[in-house]
């Protein structure tokens, strides 16, 4: 189907899109901070051989409305189970990196009956200390996105792979450039104020915790510590990449999601 919106309980318009066979169990999937759906198109050609593939636009992010403030990670997880609600969908299996990794978590805690199985990938539980957001906050606001995007695309993709595929470098810089500042300032005071260590023994979920041997911004040991947090031991995978391990290591990624959940 064509990208659709759903109208949340605040007046949000999210944006999303369903793929694949209609009567296939459900894979959300949920973007980083600064892109938009189109970040999977690396696992899509798979994923929807087996699965109804719902990808959608955080709040702030593409095609959703972008309202003005700080943004929760209560929130953006609201978010999520309320596009469940407004889809009819009452269990799926959720893929979420980095940003959409820690909706993963709070989707594990708070609403646990809506799940499957979880994989939280390049993420973390804590991303202090707070100071450093607020600077990023007040950079764009001021400056825009195109003041933070150089340095964003360092810590997502290692120089070889920028080297080597500018192209696929190229698309995740548009959509850097395209996300609304005021839209990321909101999810950056989201991951800003949020801490869910004390809740991630919670998580009863079976996990995969994907992490990214050269990821600057959430190295693997932040999946070390979540695994030992939680309690159900997840399984643990460990890819050559930085941040955006589903693009570099695209392949390798989607056979690992693709393992776990059958």
């Amino acid at each position: 189907m064509s990208l659709a919106h759903a109208t949340l309980g605040d007046g949000c318009r999210i944006a999303y899109r369903l793929d694949g066979p209609a009567d296939a169990p459900v894979l959300m999937l949920s973007n980083s901070l600064g892109t938009d759906l189109g970040m999977w198109a690396p696992q899509m050609e798979a994923f929807v051989q087996r699965f109804r593939v719902l990808r959608y636009d955080s709040r702030g992010h593409g095609a959703s409305d972008a309202p003005p403030g700080a943004y929760s990670l209560d929130r953006l997880g609201r978010d999520a189970v309320e596009l469940l609600d407004a889809l009819d969908l009452e269990r799926v299996h959720f893929c979420g990196l980095s940003k959409g990794g820690m909706v993963g978590q709070w989707l594990g805690v708070r609403a646990p009956e809506r799940v499957h199985r979880l994989v939280l990938a390049n993420t973390s539980a804590y991303m202090g200390p707070p100071a450093g957001w607020q600077q990023r906050i007040d950079t764009v606001l001021r400056d825009g996105m195109g003041a933070v995007t150089d340095a964003v695309l360092e810590k997502w993709f290692t120089p070889e792979f920028r080297s080597l595929a500018p192209d696929a470098v190229a698309t995740v810089r548009d959509m850097l450039l395209s996300t609304d500042p005021v839209g990321y300032a909101g999810c950056c005071a989201a991951l800003r104020d949020m801490d869910l260590r004390p809740t991630a023994p919670l998580i009863a979920a079976p996990t995969l915790l994907v992490a990214g041997a050269r990821d600057p911004s959430t190295p693997p040991a932040c999946a070390d510590e979540l695994a030992r947090a939680m309690r159900h031991a997840p399984r643990v995978a460990t890819l050559d990449a930085a941040h955006l391990s589903n693009i570099e290591q695209g392949d390798e990624f989607t056979a690992i999601v693709l393992d776990f959940l059958a």
